[in-house]
């Protein structure tokens, strides 16, 4: 099993910024992909970031130039730099991962348990 803990969200004026964190622990024989989904209310969740085990980080056109998505594969940690955020941007927002648990295993998805951004004024 793997469990995932997100820190960082809260209020934030428009402009602002917030750094959300996600650290992954439990049975990880290896970490493939992490990422980033928000659902705003009334909305579907949907992808802001993911950063594959290679190259190639894919953002969310809403998203680009305005949040960056990093890993620390050490930590088994992925971060969400938000910047210059909009009252659109106000969501919940779920770390996702996909974790190979033991070496002869697949790889399994997991999520964090969302974690709460609002910008507002």
């Amino acid at each position: 099993q793997v469990q995932l803990v997100e820190s960082g969200g809260g209020l934030v004026q428009p402009g602002g910024s917030l750094r959300l964190s996600c650290v992954a622990s439990g049975s990880i024989f290896r970490m493939d992909g992490m990422g980033w989904y928000r659902q705003a209310p009334g909305k579907e969740r949907e992808s802001v970031a993911d950063i594959p085990t290679g190259t190639g980080i894919v953002y969310a056109d809403s998203v680009k130039g305005r949040f960056t998505a990093s890993r620390d594969n050490a930590a088994n940690t992925v971060y969400l730099q938000m910047n210059s955020l909009k009252a659109e941007d106000t969501a919940v927002y779920y770390c996702n991962v996909r974790v190979q648990p033991w070496p002869r295993s697949g790889v399994l998805q997991y999520w964090g348990q969302g974690i709460q951004v609002t910008v507002s004024s």
